[in-house]
């Protein structure tokens, strides 16, 4: 490997809140198997700086010591690519399928350093302490883009411009085909099709996103758009706001960051232990943990069982910390009754089961009335909106029949619960 593929550091730059240019922040460099991370002097001394996050990359001086367990700060971690993102990154470093590409044969500086710059949150990363130059792509249709993620699923090597219209969307989170767009004052996330879909995921997730809003939770907003006659779902950014002077960012930090665990140890993560976290630490933490509670209890009534610890997230004002809108609200494939969430629910209990979500009530500050209450409201909820949702959606009957008391109100949720 050349030194270009193989980086020793790189220069974390950040964006100030209301900023809308970024400085440099501070150095990641590596450390044998391990990236540290220390601020510069410079940033330091400003009057305004703020910590990348408090409780893991304090404001001080010196190399700063990993979490025990973690090679590299998680509050950085948030901001490199996913699943999706390192296959484009290997797509395009080396021409080959992804599947077939281990990750490990790229480093992790190497994919900050090569990954899209209008990344999730405030950061951004560069080899240079004193020239910011973003990576990004010129506009793309999405039929571009989409064609662009098609032939990075089938490991087929891109060409320049499509390698271009796919690049801009590498720094995004997640495992599923997606991509980066803008338009006018807007910034969305467009989720496609995957070729591995054995039914109408992008339908699924844009429904669950519109029945979550109607329910009345704090969600982002999405819409369900065609490109080369197929379906794909835009989803509003929320870590981005329009001004006079361009695009200031806000920064976010997920909630695995906040356990201060990564991916290997993300088994520990519970929103027991996320409602302390919310207690100790968030602004309006009593309507904090009501608004994660009926989450939860969404997910179940959804079937959502993908909500780990990387699919919530809050932001970060270098002071406080807030709860984002909901997102990543996708229903999974389900063939039987029995489910279990991503993250443990109460004690080592993580079964997919209103009944659970009563015995975790207390954590959130909820009575046993409270939880009853919610639970009622979003049962009723779907049930009133499902077919107008659905066909908004243009969902099929077929699919609509293999999502209801599927996917969506599957009665094991409601197993051991009574009546609501």
């Amino acid at each position: 490997m050349t030194s270009k593929e193989n980086p020793q550091e790189a220069f974390v730059w950040i964006w100030l809140p209301e900023a809308t240019k970024p400085i440099v922040a501070g150095k990641l460099e590596t450390d044998g198997n391990t990236l540290i991370f220390s601020y510069g002097r410079s940033y330091l001394e400003r009057a305004n700086a703020i910590s990348i996050y408090d409780q893991e990359l304090p404001l001080k001086s010196g190399t700063l010591p990993l979490l025990n367990g973690l090679s590299i700060p998680s509050c950085i971690r948030d901001s490199a690519p996913d699943a999706w993102g390192r296959r484009v990154i290997i797509n395009r470093q080396m021409g080959r399928k992804g599947l077939s590409t281990a990750t490990a044969d790229l480093s992790e500086l190497t994919y900050l350093l090569e990954s899209g710059s209008d990344r999730i949150g405030a950061l951004d990363f560069q080899a240079s302490p004193t020239e910011y130059v973003p990576r990004q792509s010129k506009g793309a249709t999405l039929e571009e883009l989409m064609n662009s993620a098609e032939r990075v699923e089938k490991g087929v090597p891109l060409s320049p411009e499509l390698d271009q219209a796919i690049f801009h969307g590498s720094s995004i989170g997640g495992a599923r085909p997606k991509a980066l767009i803008e338009d006018g004052e807007t910034k969305y996330i467009a989720k496609f099709s995957s070729s591995t879909d054995t039914h109408s995921v992008v339908k699924a997730e844009f429904i669950a996103m519109r029945l979550v809003a109607m329910a009345g939770l704090s969600v982002a907003p999405v819409q369900l758009v065609k490109a080369a006659h197929k379906d794909v779902l835009l989803i509003e950014r929320f870590d981005r706001i329009p001004s006079a002077a361009g695009w200031r960012r806000k920064a976010m930090v997920s909630a695995l960051t906040l356990f201060g665990l990564d991916e290997m140890m993300a088994r520990y993560a519970s929103y027991e232990t996320l409602a302390e976290i919310i207690r100790h630490r968030f602004t309006e933490p009593k309507k904090t943990l009501k608004e994660l509670y009926a989450r939860l209890v969404f997910n179940i009534l959804c079937g959502n069982t993908d909500d780990h610890a990387r699919n919530h997230a809050a932001f970060w004002n270098g002071k406080a910390l807030a709860l984002t809108p909901a997102y990543d609200i996708c229903p999974q494939g389900r063939t039987g009754g029995e489910a279990t969430q991503a993250m443990r629910i109460t004690g080592e209990n993580n079964l997919s089961q209103l009944a659970t979500c009563l015995d975790a009530a207390h954590h959130f500050l909820l009575s046993q009335g409270e939880a009853k209450a919610i639970f009622a409201h979003q049962k009723e909820s779907i049930e009133t909106n499902w077919q107008a949702v659905c066909d908004e959606a243009e969902l099929s009957e077929v699919d609509r029949a293999l999502f209801w008391h599927r996917q969506f109100l599957n009665p094991y949720a409601f197993e051991g619960l009574g009546d609501i």
